[in-house]
């Protein structure tokens, strides 16, 4: 019998990137990997990555460094490199690093088992086309052992938005949906897996345009499998919220009340500089929709501060669209250029001007999810419980609105939504007890 060889994946970045890795888990497991938590002990290590945050490539670089001893001990050791990094610099990657064996962009995962006959016959690998095939019917099909009550699944990849910082149209590629029914196979299997609570995921999930019915006929026929009892999707564009989409909040009630929509500044000047192509006022009129069709929805969003030219008049317009909306959760970051985007070559804002920005606006967004927290204590909410605490007897999971819930309750309630009364807040989690 061939001895099992050991894959370990170093994923980055965002949800979908956490979906890939799964993925390219299954193509390699049909090439007869099996996974491992321990590096030291893999036979091949991959590392899919992100481009999105700053110096992406280099801390690549860094980490292919670190793994430089590892391929001393076992000359026999596979590394590879996947993702939106691999994507950009692939060639490169090569030429600076030569212990990396292989090098597969975003949308070639699926030939891994081809490219890795290469790389086991002593040739390197490198692979990031846009190819025409959908590369999800070339995966394996996910018959597998059961797993944990959520997952995330991938109905939309690319954009066509081209926003002026951003680098995903380069390394994702053009919007492209996967067909409603191929994603209702995918998911009605990982329901008979366990799966309780699904996570749509796109770069631009909301222009999904694979069902007739857009990104809200896909969910209304997600909800109609038996035992998926809860739906998510992220990330969306302001332009690409439809009626029906913002309909669906209000009458779907396996949709839960969370939305992640960005809008990255409260500026009209500068979000026509960041080529959004919508306006402070209408993202404000927009939220303003949806509340009403779910007037419990909780919003969480992006925001860049210092991007080129801002002024404080534009980071103060910021201000006040988040003093107006309030978040109960959002991610900010001080702008940082990418190669190869418009934004790149503009002159930028002055460090410690961008970094004072930065940890006002944080501030103001941290005091807006405490309230957010403390607002919680006394509700009875539903829980999702996924795993085991730290502490014996307790169990974590997520509510409706994402908040990361503990309680003491039975190892048999792991997969099980169960009601579930706040006590406490902290910054960053909920405690409750059973009902």
């Amino acid at each position: 019998m061939a001895e099992t060889k050991k894959l370990f994946i170093k994923t980055y970045g965002c949800q979908m990137n956490v979906y890939d890795s799964e993925r390219m888990a299954e193509a390699l497991g049909a090439d007869g990997y099996t996974e491992t938590k321990d590096m030291s002990d893999a036979d091949m290590i991959l590392l899919n990555t992100c481009h999105i945050r700053e110096k992406a490539a280099e801390k690549v670089y860094s980490e292919l460094g670190r793994l430089r001893p590892l391929k001393e001990v076992n000359p026999d050791l596979k590394i590879g490199v996947a993702g939106c990094v691999a994507q950009a610099e692939g060639e490169e990657i090569m030429r600076r690093q030569p212990l990396v064996d292989l090098v597969v962009g975003p949308q070639t995962y699926h030939r891994l088992p081809d490219l890795m006959a290469k790389v086991n016959a002593g040739q390197p690998a490198l692979d990031t086309d846009f190819p025409e095939e959908d590369k999800f019917e070339h995966l394996p099909k996910r018959v597998l052992p059961n797993r944990g009550p959520t997952a995330f699944l991938t109905v939309q990849e690319g954009c066509d938005k081209f926003c002026a910082f951003c680098v995903v149209p380069y390394t994702r590629g053009a919007e492209v949906s996967r067909p409603a029914e191929r994603i209702m196979k995918e998911a009605k299997n990982l329901v008979t897996r366990g799966v309780r609570e699904i996570t749509l995921l796109g770069q631009n999930v909301n222009a999904y345009h694979g069902h007739a019915g857009g990104l809200a006929g896909l969910i209304d026929d997600l909800a109609a499998i038996d035992g998926l009892e809860r739906i998510r999707f992220t990330t969306s564009h302001p332009n690409d919220m439809d009626d029906a989409l913002i309909e669906a909040h209000g009458t779907q009630p396996k949709l839960m009340p969370y939305l992640h929509l960005p809008v990255q500044s409260g500026s009209d000047r500068i979000l026509k500089a960041m080529n959004r192509k919508h306006t402070a006022d209408r993202y404000i009129k927009l939220i303003a929709r949806i509340r009403e069709a779910r007037p419990d929805l909780l919003l969480s969003g992006d925001f860049i501060v210092g991007f080129p030219g801002e002024t404080d008049q534009d980071f103060e317009d910021t201000m006040a669209l988040v003093r107006d909306v309030h978040y109960g959760q959002a991610y900010s970051f001080k702008y940082s250029p990418r190669p190869g985007t418009p934004a790149a070559e503009k002159e930028n804002v002055p460090d410690d001007v961008a970094t004072d920005r930065l940890h006002r606006l944080q501030a103001l967004l941290t005091q807006q999810q405490r309230e957010t927290q403390d607002s919680m204590v006394g509700r009875i909410v539903d829980v999702l419980f996924e795993k085991k605490g730290r502490i014996d007897g307790q169990l974590i999971g997520k509510s409706g609105y994402l908040h990361a819930v503990h309680a003491e309750a039975p190892d048999s309630d792991i997969g099980q939504i169960r009601k579930v009364k706040i006590t406490n807040a902290v910054t960053n989690s909920l405690a409750g007890e059973l009902v």
